[in-house]
């Protein structure tokens, strides 16, 4: 008996949250025809296997309809997927399960507007220094954990880690654009985050509770699976 193969899919491999030089971001995987994984369980599948800290499947790329996934679950809301994939596709609105996200670009910098409850719980973490921040271990898996220091509190320059504890290979996210707009809720001012290995994160709390998050985009290649 014969059988159909099943379609070849091409993964758009971006880095989201860019440092000025363009280096560092947080990976991200970018299906833009995901009729090739049409349910849940093919999605997590794919996701898994690529193994980026998010991967996300556009389901109409017109209206900006996009569907999240980690390597273990399904996200409603996550920053660097909306940030990449609406540079990706310049769009003006992205909608992941959330809601509505709009979307704007400066030249160097694409923009979203959030709410920050929107995003999953994190563990805000604050620690003495920048220093201390560099110095921590990857703590056991369990809690989400956001550790942060001010690098200069007058000019809102923020120094950040993330530790999402899940266990799912991913023992540290590069730039967490989630954790940002929580942070920035709570502080109620702008910041310029540097995370992880250099990655940079911009942030301003707007009216009616609305966080703009903002970062660089650099498409890095294309997979086929």
């Amino acid at each position: 008996m014969n059988t159909v193969p099943a379609a070849a899919t091409d993964i758009d491999v971006l880095r989201v949250f860019c440092a000025a030089d363009g280096r560092h971001g947080n990976a991200l995987g970018v299906v833009r025809d995901a009729r090739t994984h049409p349910d849940e369980a093919s999605r997590q599948a794919l996701a898994k296997e690529l193994g980026f800290s998010e991967t996300v499947f556009v389901d109409d790329p017109e209206r900006g309809i996009v569907d999240i996934y980690s390597p273990g679950l399904r996200l409603p809301f996550a920053g660097h997927p909306l940030v990449g994939a609406a540079w990706l596709l310049d769009l003006e609105v992205v909608v992941p399960p959330a809601g509505e996200v709009w979307v704007r670009g400066d030249g160097e910098f694409t923009w979203i507007e959030a709410r920050a409850e929107w995003a999953p719980p994190r563990t805000l973490r604050r620690y003495g220094s920048a220093a201390e921040v560099d110095a921590l271990d990857v703590p056991e898996p369990g809690e989400w954990i956001y550790a942060w220091a001010w690098e200069e509190e007058a000019a809102g320059r923020v120094r950040a880690r993330a530790f999402p504890g899940r266990g799912d290979g991913i023992d540290e996210d590069e730039a967490t654009g989630a954790a940002a707009l929580l942070l920035t809720a709570e502080l109620g001012r702008a910041l310029n985050i540097t995370q992880g290995r250099g990655s940079q994160l911009l942030t301003a709390p707007g009216p009616d509770g609305i966080v703009e998050l903002g970062g660089r985009v650099r498409l890095e290649g294309t997979l086929t699976r």
